[in-house]
């Protein structure tokens, strides 16, 4: 039986398994691709669910217990769908000297949940990061994937307000 007939068949129609494919053909299926293309999926949908890294797992010939290793070792994956909105407080040297601690306790405290969640509703996804490379402009605030910087606990507030009223 040659290889590619040992290969588990796209898990549904969606375009989106297409590149998750093209990023493990492009590394000849190797074993090696297993980072990357656990990367493609996450950024492909946004998490990592369990029919997905079974996916990934079987296509690659990994172990279905590395593949979760991987997952649950590496901070950038997620096991659980971000929120509609998403927060990310810089918590390097520079955005702590600077306040991103205030921010933290903020935010925990406007959301009602700690880094790492999601509101209840889902609307808001709220992370810290260890840096994120702009600490002339600290302290730095990830909203929605866009940069902000020295960002104020009075302007970050007013922004995460909007979104819960939303």
């Amino acid at each position: 039986m040659s290889l590619y007939a040992e290969r588990p068949p796209l898990p549904s129609d969606d375009k989106r398994w297409r590149i998750v494919n093209g990023t493990m053909r492009k590394h000849g299926y190797s074993r090696n691709a297993l980072i990357e293309t656990l990367h493609t999926v996450q950024s492909s949908f946004g998490y990592l669910d369990e029919p997905s890294i079974k996916f990934v797992a079987k296509s690659l010939r990994v172990p279905l217990s590395q593949a979760y290793g991987v997952v649950t070792f590496y901070h950038f994956f997620s096991l659980k769908p971000p929120g509609k909105h998403t927060c990310t407080v810089c918590l390097g040297t520079a955005c702590y000297i600077k306040g991103s601690d205030k921010l933290v306790v903020e935010t925990e405290k406007l959301l009602s949940i700690k880094a790492g969640q999601t509101t209840a509703d889902g609307e808001v996804s709220f992370t810290t990061a260890r840096c994120v490379g702009a600490c002339g402009r600290a302290p730095v605030v990830l909203l929605d994937g866009e940069l902000s910087g020295q960002v104020g606990v009075a302007e970050l507030k007013a922004q995460l307000e909007r979104w819960v009223r939303q």
